[in-house]
């Protein structure tokens, strides 16, 4: 078991961390006194080494890279360093993923002074578009057998910039061997993508060549391919495999030259936290789009029928997480727009007689604005058509049920009110020289009739006049007064 030193600190006895702490101070003296020596006969100095009982430390990427996994990352090759790791490993199996987020990963990599691999395991896994350009900036990069790498070309998200292509764009393109780009921002995504990662293989001492055919041309290679066009150093079976075969390399940091020492040392896994696993969640764009339809179903629930409260604070909930993963996300403020917009028509639909008018538009404008929320040509950023059929199609059961229940109610007997009183039947309580009164409903009336009436007689509302109904004699024989 690997302790974390505020753990191994806390175990100790009072006399046993004195003991400890004075045995660490000999240990740095001696070690102090030996790189003066080793210094003193060899000025270059040889490459500096990690302490023996540094870790492996094993990070885990599975995922579209976005900005919780860009974090994940970051902070993993944070805790190596604090933890004075040997290595970190990045076991990856990515379909790609966010420029940005790509980008703060490799600038962490090429700040750390913990050495980086890059792992493309298990066998079937990828390491494609964004995680080419991470595994390019690693120190090691090793690949299991049965795994591919590449297709690394950028590709644009939302609408596109509608600008002419620069001059020379077209035959630049012709003699790389490419496709032109379509337009001028097209253009300047690829030559910037393609100096970036030509940088990092220059960097790292590998193929640049392929590197660029791999953003322009969207190339692709096998394990056994890189390793024999040096676009990668290992192809290992597993992680004991990988680290027994870059033991002894040399490799550049961020300060200076580090040789590996790793056959036979621990492995440490540092797994995502809950906030990271939360973050993931969240903002999966599926997820997201959920998020929203609740948030915003919820919302317009609770204002047009408040109630319990439960719909607004749920809503309310779903909202502002939806809102914070689209944040998160590159989306397209049109497609925001139409699904706003196919919601509150969908929800006009219940309360207006449009006749399906309303609905059948608020339907298709949810389904617009799903489609264009996020480009499904992004490597695992896209949702899946189901998903949104399946939104639209319970979007409208909710309005079907909704209006068939409008319906229903409105052609029940009106059972409230002045309606509910024509056609009642009462009985006449008696007649004054004023006045006529009678009981309707289990209520006392003022009455009126052009016929007269006389205590104890039935009759029929004909209709109201203010406080006043009028009645007519009902064709039965009269009564004796009730008591």
């Amino acid at each position: 078991m690997v302790w974390a030193r505020s753990e191994y600190l806390a175990a100790l006895r009072p006399r046993g961390r004195a003991v400890a702490f004075a045995g660490r101070c000999a240990l740095a003296l001696l070690a102090a006194g030996v790189g003066v020596v080793a210094s003193a006969a060899d000025p270059a100095g040889p490459p500096r080494t990690a302490a023996s009982a540094a870790p492996v430390v094993v990070l885990d990427l599975r995922d579209a890279i976005g900005p919780a996994s860009a974090g994940y990352i970051v902070r993993g090759i944070e805790h190596a360093g604090a933890r004075g790791a040997r290595l970190v490993v990045i076991e990856i199996d990515t379909p790609g993923g966010l420029d940005t987020s790509m980008r703060q990963i490799v600038q962490a990599m090429l700040h750390s002074a913990v050495p980086v691999a890059v792992y493309v395991s298990p066998p079937g896994a990828r390491a494609a578009s964004a995680g080419t350009y991470i595994l390019y900036a690693a120190q090691i990069a090793a690949m299991a057998p049965a795994t591919t790498l590449g297709a690394a070309t950028p590709v644009a998200i939302g609408l596109t910039g509608g600008e002419r292509a620069p001059p020379g764009g077209a035959e630049a393109a012709s003699q790389s061997g490419a496709p032109p780009p379509a337009d001028a921002m097209a253009t300047k995504q690829v030559n910037d993508a393609a100096a970036f990662i030509r940088g990092l293989a220059q960097q790292r001492g590998r193929n640049a060549a392929w590197a660029e055919r791999a953003v322009r041309e969207g190339a692709s290679l096998t394990a056994t391919e890189a390793l024999h066009q040096n676009v990668i150093d290992v192809v290992a079976a597993d992680l004991p495999d990988l680290l027994a075969q870059v033991d002894g390399k040399t490799v550049h940091v961020a300060g200076g030259d580090v040789a590996l020492r790793t056959r036979g040392l621990a492995v440490e896994p540092w797994a995502p936290d809950w906030r990271d696993r939360l973050l993931s969640a969240i903002t999966n764009p599926s997820v997201a789009l959920i998020l929203m339809m609740v948030g915003l179903y919820g919302l317009i629930f609770e204002f047009l029928s408040p109630g319990s409260g439960v719909a607004g604070v749920t809503g309310a909930i779903s909202l502002l997480l939806g809102l914070f993963a689209l944040q998160m996300l590159p989306i397209n403020y049109a497609g925001l727009a139409l699904i706003v917009l196919g919601t509150a028509l969908l929800v006009a639909e219940v309360h207006l007689s449009a006749f399906g008018v309303l609905g059948i538009g608020g339907v298709s404008a949810f389904v617009a604005g799903a489609l264009l929320l996020f480009d499904r040509s992004v490597p695992g950023l896209g949702v899946p058509l189901p998903l949104v059929f399946g939104l639209a199609a319970g979007g409208a059961a909710v309005v079907l049920l909704g209006a068939g229940m409008a319906l229903r109610a409105r052609q029940r007997p009106v059972v409230s009110g002045r309606e509910q009183l024509v056609g009642a039947h009462g009985e006449v309580e008696r007649v004054d020289a004023d006045a006529t009164w009678a009981f309707v409903l289990g209520e006392r009336w003022k009455v009126a009739s052009a016929a007269p009436l006389a205590p104890g007689q039935r009759i029929t509302v004909l209709g109201s006049n203010g406080l006043t109904l009028d009645v007519q004699p009902e064709p039965t024989a009269t009564r004796g007064p009730t008591s």
